[in-house]
């Protein structure tokens, strides 16, 4: 029997879950409208409403392997009830760092914000031994990777356009290309979605095998009643998040970094596309950040190395540095002072 205290604090948790998603899809809409609005294909809200379609839409296509990779980063017991609360803080550390970041206009990774909210608080609850490093490990190689990855796809599709359409006229160029990049656009917003909203899927499978609601081997599918809810309502809370927006962070992805043009921003959503599903067909939690300020950037090089602001690139990846100890950091002081007012953990 499932004592009333843990059905509550499930709730609660489940909630702060849900408005996590909300946060990095308001956070994140910048990922997938910065190219299609600055390039005047759409306007910004236009755009944020295609992106949410989209986002909610990869529910429908891909497998949840990123959610299980998630669940796994802390090894759970059933038996104790504490790690109810390292969910729950793990969480809390994530959404801190990701609202400081969002009033600073800086893009940073709500994905590593919440990998370093759930380390901070495991190791705050049973040291070191109880995070799967091996997992970890992996989503650090990406840190750079991922950037990388989204430079050299977007620089190889523009290097390819360049070639194919030498003799186009510019005019018929930027018609042909506002209509491709509503596509590119599409696919950019379904990588999103379909990596980003399995990570808060991931934390309430998790949350739900702590409180010893579920079992340890369950998964998450559309066709279990017992976990469609899951699926459903995390993809629904990031479109809902993506549709309110992230204009201060937008200027900075979108503007501040180098100019597009249509068929530049189709070429950095495509690159982009490329990485998030190949990362996701891997079932590697990676930053949809990351991987279009990459694909802007390679974009830009392009045409000349002096067109791209560096220093706000640099910026950038001095936020994307600090973000997982920092969410670690504050994960672990909420979890240290519930455990003051619970000694018995």
């Amino acid at each position: 029997m499932i004592p009333l205290s843990v059905w509550i604090i499930v709730g609660i948790t489940v909630l702060v879950a849900l408005a996590f998603d909300v946060i990095n899809g308001f956070h994140d809409a910048a990922n997938s409208i910065a190219t299609v609005v600055s390039t005047r294909v759409l306007t910004p809200r236009q755009a944020v409403i295609w992106a949410a379609f989209f986002n909610f839409a990869a529910v429908l296509i891909f497998k949840p392997q990123v959610a299980h990779t998630i669940k796994s980063i802390v090894r759970i017991d059933p038996g104790d009830p504490a790690f109810v609360y390292v969910v729950l803080t793990g969480l809390i550390g994530a959404i801190v760092w990701d609202l400081l970041t969002w009033v600073w206009a800086m893009p940073t990774s709500s994905s590593h914000a919440l990998i370093g909210g759930l380390v901070g608080a495991g190791m705050a609850h049973k040291g070191l031994g109880v995070i799967e490093w091996n997992k970890v490990t992996r989503t650090l190689e990406f840190i750079p990777l991922a950037p990388l990855i989204g430079f050299a796809m977007a620089y190889m599709v523009m290097v390819a356009l360049y070639w194919i359409l030498c003799k186009m006229h510019p005019r018929k160029v930027d018609r042909v290309f506002r209509k491709l990049q509503l596509c590119s656009a599409a696919l950019w917003s379904l990588g999103h979605g379909g990596n980003d909203a399995q990570k808060t899927m991931g934390i309430i499978l998790a949350l739900l095998v702590a409180a010893g609601m579920v079992k340890p081997d369950t998964e998450l599918s559309l066709l279990h009643f017992d976990t469609a809810w899951i699926v459903l309502l995390c993809g629904a809370a990031m479109a809902l998040g993506t549709t309110m927006g992230g204009w201060r962070i937008v200027k900075t992805m979108a503007m501040r970094i180098t100019k597009l043009r249509p068929y530049s921003g189709f070429s950095a959503e495509l690159g982009g596309s490329i990485t998030l599903f190949f990362a996701t067909s891997l079932g590697i939690p990676v930053s949809t950040t990351h991987t279009i300020t990459g694909a802007i950037i390679g974009v830009g090089a392009t045409k000349k190395l002096s067109g791209i602001k560096w220093g706000v690139a640099q910026r950038i990846m001095w936020a994307w540095i600090v973000t997982i100890p920092a969410s670690a950091g504050v994960a672990a002081l909420c979890f240290y002072v519930i455990k003051f007012f619970h000694p018995d953990f």
